[in-house]
């Protein structure tokens, strides 16, 4: 016993050291406060459980990253941006008319890229509509095919993905391929070899370029971006693999929103790939864009866009100031449907805002889980948020993982942002807001037949519960600014 003593020791007070001293480094480096504290305390109370997670995921911010980043995006928005940006204005027309001035010009500068008119967007709800239509467009390829994800599995869909793509590159077809290191953690070599083998150029997405960061499991790229030809365009909320067609029991049916976005507008989606692809390979890929046609003109009908994306890189934290805008936008109802639940104060207090003035506040969260930590801290903030008189529910028939807002019956946006920290301010997200009546009132029936499906919660759930189960609740929040 003296024996293990002498060893047990010195091993328990190196652990405490090691502690404090990594919770010093997250004080000075954590971008938010409630971040700090909560790895602080995690590692000073418990080293011996979170070092090593820390070690993984608390260098939120590392030397040099997001300059070196935000200094190559700026320079390919000066030097290689779409024509679009420069012949069409932001700032007029349906989405100031409907919006406000205010609203428009803040997102506007918030996400580097303007409100484009002339598009067409429509909703491809559940992975069969969505694979169906991306293998449609993949197959009637002429020039080029952009595809990224941040997870792709080496299942039957991930097959069908891989023998699509080279089959278009025999053919002559430019094929650019990018994935997530990390999320696409499991996909084999054989799989990346075999679409390099024919012809498909093919790219992970790292965290960083030097090797001493090749630890950090932050800042993922969590975009999903198909693009074709410049002629369409697909975003939303699905990965690569059989779950999204519901093939993952016990999560399955699998609810998940994409959307097809045509006209100009896809520019600006290809453009969020190429900083990408540029960051991940110092090359910028090839588009050979389309003749504008009659209906592409400015001043022809169609639906108004605009392509948000967003990054631990960026110089606000566009992702959540991007829902502040949209919550305080609302003048009639917001209605969001999200995985996570998991807000920060500036979003909860746009929320609890919105109710106070009346606004029909509504959140959709799925009633299974696939995170158990986050699904713990997304309970509690579903309880807060009932005090404040947001009304919450929960999506019965399978898993729900579709992130979209509806503001109004003006306005809609869909894209991979969950409402959490990771995509505040971790992961690189896109949204694609789109100003139109006729889709917002597409998006509110799909909303209404997920709402039909789903329980509402209320007051009586967190009262009825144990004390135990309360308590685990909160500790599980006290992680919620590192989730």
């Amino acid at each position: 016993m003296q024996f293990d003593l002498l060893h047990v020791g010195p091993l328990v007070a190196l652990a405490h050291i090691l502690g404090v001293i990594a919770a010093c480094h997250a004080i000075l480096n954590t971008r938010t406060s409630q971040g700090a504290i909560a790895w602080a305390v995690s590692l000073v109370a418990m080293p011996y459980l979170t070092l090593v997670p820390y070690l993984f995921l608390g260098r939120s911010k590392f030397a040099g990253y997001a300059d070196a980043r935000r200094v190559e995006n700026e320079l390919l928005r000066t030097r290689a941006h779409p024509p679009e940006w420069d012949t069409q204005a932001s700032s007029a027309g349906l989405p100031t008319q409907q919006l406000g001035f205010r609203f428009v010009h803040s997102l506007t500068r918030l996400g580097g890229m303007p409100f484009l008119p002339g598009n067409s967007v429509r909703t491809l709800v559940n992975g069969a509509a969505t694979f169906k239509a991306i293998f449609e467009a993949i197959e009637g390829a002429r020039h080029y095919v952009i595809v990224q994800f941040f997870i792709v599995r080496d299942d039957a869909l991930g097959e069908m993905l891989k023998d699509a793509l080279i089959a278009k590159a025999s053919q002559g077809v430019r094929v650019y391929f990018l994935y997530d290191s990390i999320g696409s953690f499991d996909l084999p070599h054989r799989y990346v070899a075999a679409l390099r083998a024919g012809g498909v150029e093919t790219h992970p997405f790292a965290t960083n370029r030097r090797f001493v960061n090749r630890l950090q499991l932050n800042f993922r790229n969590h975009r999903k971006i198909v693009a074709v030809d410049g002629e369409c365009a697909f975003v939303g909320g699905h990965n690569v693999g059989v779950e999204y067609l519901g093939g993952k029991p016990p999560l399955s049916p699998w609810r998940d929103t994409h959307i097809e976005v045509r006209g100009p507008a896809v520019a600006s989606i290809q453009f969020v790939f190429t900083e990408d692809w540029h960051w991940a390979t110092q090359q910028l890929p090839e588009f050979d864009m389309p003749a504008p046609t009659p209906g592409d003109s400015p001043d022809s009908q169609g639906m108004h866009c605009l392509v948000v994306p967003s990054g631990p890189a960026d110089k606000q934290e566009t992702c959540s100031l991007f829902f502040v805008e949209a919550i305080n936008a609302a003048r009639e109802r917001i209605w969001i449907t999200t995985p996570y639940l998991v807000p920060d104060e500036a979003v909860f207090a746009a929320l609890r805002l919105a109710v106070l003035r009346g606004v029909d506040v509504r959140i959709l969260i799925p009633c299974r889980r696939d995170h158990r930590v986050v699904f713990a801290a997304s309970k509690l903030y579903a309880y807060d948020s009932l005090r404040a008189g947001i009304r919450i529910f929960r999506y019965q028939p399978g898993f729900l993982h579709q992130k979209v807002i509806l503001i109004d019956s003006v306005a809609a946006a869909i894209g991979s942002a969950n409402l959490d920290n990771r995509s505040f301010r971790l992961n690189f997200e896109i949204m694609v807001l789109t100003v139109d009546r006729g889709f917002a009132q597409e998006v509110e029936t799909m909303l209404l037949n997920d709402f039909a499906e789903s329980l509402e919660i209320d007051r009586n759930e967190y009262r009825q519960a144990s004390a135990l189960r309360r308590v685990l609740l909160h500790v599980a929040r006290l992680f919620s600014p590192i989730l």
